[in-house]
């Protein structure tokens, strides 16, 4: 294996650069996301310094219990994320409960399933191997989660006459749910589609990109993004499916009423 290149802080924050344009375009163009473009660049960085230093300690005792601990760590502020991004959240612990419990359906039985099987990691909760494949799934998951639960959210919102009207004329939940549905679905499941649909030809993923900096052959690195995609696939879908069906179940009742009532407040 090749020398992989060692980047120093210096590099870092040469390209660190970037940021900095960004938030002067956002000034001179009037846009207003200067501060979040700079405050999210900060979190990152934080949140990359600490996570190096946690893998470093779970590298060192590879332990079931620690691994086990840090993957719940990874998917409770994932929930967080999710019920974060909701324009107007289902209320009370729905809010972030719904989210967090189809990140734990989705991605975390993928990932248990790939590192048991395909991986055959040994042993299989090693952190080198579940961390990184976790955290691969979960943000690509989280995305798809959240736009699907806002999709219903939104759409149920817009069409709500609609559905009540099929509702009073006798067709169960649903079935008069199920076009909004099929609409949140598509949404979420968009972004991994284009993503599988550009791979390899308009871009190169991260994971790939990086094994062949390391020194890994092309041919090897290739075959593992092509695992990791089917896997944040498979974790996306179900974790989507999993969310949208969970939100329709909370905003309908057992007498098959529309119950936009358990939506929490619009925010700005």
């Amino acid at each position: 294996m090749s020398d992989y290149l060692v980047l120093s802080y210096w590099d870092l924050a040469l390209g660190s650069v970037f940021i900095f344009i960004n938030a002067g375009l956002s000034v001179a163009l009037e846009l207003g996301v200067h501060n979040r473009i700079l405050i999210a660049g900060a979190r990152m960085v934080v949140q990359l310094a600490i996570m190096g230093l946690i893998l470093t300690a779970l590298f060192a005792v590879v332990s079931p219990f620690w691994t086990s601990l840090a993957a719940l760590g990874m998917v409770l502020f994932a929930g967080r994320e999710i019920a974060a991004r909701q324009d107007r959240p289902l209320g009370g612990w729905w809010s972030y409960g719904l989210g967090t419990v189809c990140m734990m359906i989705g991605p975390m039985v993928v990932t248990v399933f790939a590192l048991t099987t395909v991986l055959r990691a040994d042993p299989w909760y090693d952190p080198r191997y579940a961390i990184p494949v976790l955290g691969m799934i979960l943000g690509n998951a989280m995305t798809g989660i959240a736009l699907g639960i806002s999709g219903l959210v939104g759409g149920l919102t817009a069409r709500r006459a609609a559905v009540e009207a099929q509702l009073m004329l006798g067709a169960t939940r649903r079935q008069a749910m199920t076009p909004v549905i099929r609409q949140a679905l598509r949404g979420a499941l968009m972004p991994i589609i284009n993503s599988m649909s550009a791979t390899g030809i308009v871009s190169l993923p991260g994971m790939m990109t990086g094994q062949i900096l390391g020194g890994v052959a092309p041919e090897q690195a290739v075959k593992y993004q092509i695992l990791i995609m089917f896997l944040i696939a498979g974790g996306t879908g179900i974790g989507a499916v999993a969310a949208v069906m969970g939100g329709a179940y909370r905003l309908t009742d057992n007498r098959h009423r529309l119950r936009l009532d358990r939506l929490g407040s619009e925010r700005g």
